[in-house]
């Protein structure tokens, strides 16, 4: 079961799910209703699981896009089954399990009070049972095995009080590594669908390769003096006669400001370092030592250019955060262009 919200990790949710589903990915994973919805709007029909909070407000749109809720509380399971009592047939939810990760799910004291009083609607169909890893990439697996042998626990509870759960499901993309006792009947990979993980060093790591590029070119050239300035708040101050060249990206695109005065862009297959602040549409970078940079030269954000390579991993480090959020961080008015391999 592909994970393809926020956008597909700033990919491009459609056609990401258009090429998972013609390499034969049978289900889709998102966050939100409203995920679901647009990919139903754009024609696809495979199953679709809705992974965060359900609020009533959006029955409407889930029964009408055939949506599959995770089920997280046993108030909106009542609500729910209220909602689908209308239905021709049960339909399918699955419910999640809170085994450590602190956030959403229900609790193994409200699993068995709702597997003893009966009470699980009679209009849903328990299509699946799940949980969340808290520390799948952690150097430390313990936590993870008390993870699963909790969500184990759980299963036989419920498979025991006579439901038949089809679909059961643990592994996100470090789990699905690391974990094969987690695999069940599904995985749910989602940052390595997309080149990257976070996997401790001592883990061997499949051979991943980043699917995306980020790329612009540069708009303008200028020369600075030495003791001249560059950006807001004049962070950064020529030492020598510098060229500075102007790209059309910036915080707004999801460059992000702490690269300011830290990161890098390639041009002409070099390191291009970043020179004052990135604004909210442009960044400065330095190409002092770059012979020949022109108006109009291609810009590498993310991405290789002859020899040299810059990934979403390396921003992440550059930035003190992960790869996630440096692609979830990719605006949606940068234009995504799709190539065939």
């Amino acid at each position: 079961m592909a994970v393809v919200k926020a956008n597909a990790y700033g990919h491009g949710a459609i056609e990401t799910s258009r090429t998972l589903i013609r390499h034969r990915v049978t289900r889709l994973a998102v966050f939100s209703t409203e995920e679901g919805v647009a990919l139903r709007q754009a024609g696809i029909t495979v199953p679709i699981v809705v992974l965060g909070p359900l609020f009533q407000e959006q029955f409407d749109d889930l029964f009408a896009h055939q949506l599959t809720p995770v089920v997280s509380d046993p108030s909106v399971l009542t609500a729910l089954g209220q909602a689908a009592a209308s239905h021709a047939t049960p339909y399918p939810i699955h419910l999640k399990i809170e085994t450590g990760m602190g956030r959403l799910g229900l609790t193994h004291d409200q699993l068995e009070a709702l597997i003893n009083s009966r009470r699980f609607p009679a209009s849903l169909q328990l299509e699946g049972l799940m949980t969340h890893l808290s520390d799948a990439d952690g150097s430390d697996p313990d936590s993870t095995e008390q993870q699963i042998t909790r969500f184990n626990k759980a299963k036989k509870l419920v498979l025991e009080s006579g439901f038949q759960v089809p679909l059961v499901h643990v592994s996100n993309s470090g789990g699905a590594v690391r974990f094969p006792s987690a695999h069940f009947t599904l995985v749910r990979p989602g940052i390595m669908l997309y080149g990257y993980h976070t996997l401790p060093g001592t883990v061997e790591a499949p051979d991943l390769r980043p699917v995306l590029s980020l790329k612009t070119c540069i708009a303008h050239l200028q020369t600075i003096q030495p003791g001249g300035t560059v950006s807001y708040n004049r962070t950064f101050t020529a030492k020598c006669l510098t060229r500075i060249a102007v790209l059309p990206i910036g915080y707004a695109g999801g460059l992000n400001r702490h690269l300011s005065n830290r990161g890098y862009v390639l041009v002409r297959g070099q390191r291009a370092p970043i020179a004052g602040l990135v604004c909210m549409d442009m960044v400065m970078v330095d190409v002092t030592a770059i012979a020949g940079a022109a108006v109009g030269d291609e810009a590498v954000l993310i991405g290789q250019q002859g020899n040299e390579q810059i990934t979403a991993s390396d921003i992440a480090e550059w930035t003190g955060t992960i790869p996630y959020e440096v692609l979830c961080a990719i605006g949606q008015r940068i234009p995504r262009v799709y190539h065939s391999t």
